[in-house]
């Protein structure tokens, strides 16, 4: 008989059944292991859905280069929208923040002179002499610088009635041989050395210059952006003072491309000199057929000509300050512009 003791004493003790529970129908005894614990593993998670990916790509190349180039599309859609988006409030906010420094934020109406010349003369005493301004060949006639102070005069006389208004004299440095001096400076010296007729303490404080545009079109639509720039809004109604025979052009043509309304658009014509009526009248029937073809200006002998009255290169502001409408500066076609805009 072994010597070996079973005693409590042993250092060794002997189990007399084994661990684990005992299955009753096979006679056997499991195991109870704990279940091993698996951790995820992130690096092993990407091979396998690379290796998943790359067998679909086998099995099906042309189906995974259309979901490829699908999802590359839409991504740049998305992408494109977000950016324009930030954008566009970015500039809004940079805007906004000069909301309380705006300095005519009272003032609701437009009344916008035309300019169709540039004033040269060393001395403001001569205002209503022809050799006083820079004319063109078309615009030397007896009594043309008579025209450009009737202009000038009835602006004036056009904000004196309305406390609401600011007067925009509008014009930019269209005369090579004139310097680099604008049409809209011009006529507002004019109206200083002429006392603003009378109307000093109304309309002075209120009256300021639009100095880029070079045509018609922009004399209306960068007026409107200037406004917005100095007060914040849009004008709730527009005066514009011009020549009798262009009113026509502006409020059929230009008005219209722009979509103001009809009942808040108000026009001053004054007569041009006797010498030159004919003239202006054919003149201005072919204008107004060529922006009936291209209400926009942007195209053509239109577009021609407002670089020819651009000879120093000036850069043009717009649209900033004017954030609303900056798809109308964008905007070329024959068609109405389709976009949104500010004024019912």
């Amino acid at each position: 008989m072994s010597g070996r003791s079973f005693g409590p004493g042993n250092p060794n003790p002997f189990d007399a059944y084994p661990r684990g529970e005992f299955d009753v129908e096979s006679l056997n005894f499991k195991n109870t292991r704990r279940a091993k614990t698996s951790k995820l593993n992130p690096i092993k998670m990407l091979k396998s859905i690379a290796n998943r990916i790359q067998y679909f790509c086998k099995l099906h190349p042309l189906l995974f280069l259309f979901i490829s180039l699908s999802c590359g599309v839409t991504a740049l859609v998305i992408l494109s929208f977000n950016v324009s988006r930030l954008q566009m409030m970015s500039k809004n906010k940079k805007f906004e923040m000069g909301q309380d420094k705006i300095p005519f934020s009272k003032l609701k109406n437009l009344v916008m002179v035309a300019g169709h010349s540039v004033y040269t003369s060393s001395s403001c005493g001569k205002v209503d002499d022809e050799n006083s301004w820079f004319l063109e060949s078309y615009q030397k006639h007896p009594g043309q610088a008579a025209t450009f102070l009737a202009h000038i005069q009835q602006g004036v006389e056009a904000a004196a009635t309305d406390d609401a208004a600011v007067l925009l004299f509008s014009g930019g440095e269209t005369r090579k041989d004139a310097g680099p001096l604008s049409e809209a400076q011009s006529y507002w010296l004019v109206a200083e050395a002429k006392r603003w007729f009378g109307e000093q303490e109304k309309v002075r404080w209120r009256a300021l210059t639009e100095e880029h545009a070079r045509d018609s079109f922009e004399n209306l639509l960068f007026s409107i952006c200037r406004f917005r720039e100095i007060t914040g809004a849009y004008p709730q109604n527009i005066t514009v003072v011009s020549y009798d025979f262009k009113e026509g052009r502006f409020e059929s043509l230009h008005r219209s491309a722009l979509r103001y309304p009809a009942s808040r658009f108000f026009y001053i014509g004054t007569p041009t000199s006797a010498t030159a009526a004919e003239t202006a009248k054919r003149s201005e029937a072919l204008v107004r057929a060529q922006f009936q073809r291209d209400p926009y200006g942007c195209q053509g002998s239109l577009y021609h000509k407002k670089l020819g009255r651009d000879p120093f290169h000036r850069s043009i502001p717009y649209p900033r300050g004017c954030p609303e409408i900056e798809g109308l500066f964008r905007y070329c076609g024959a068609a109405p512009y389709p976009g949104t805009l500010p004024w019912p």
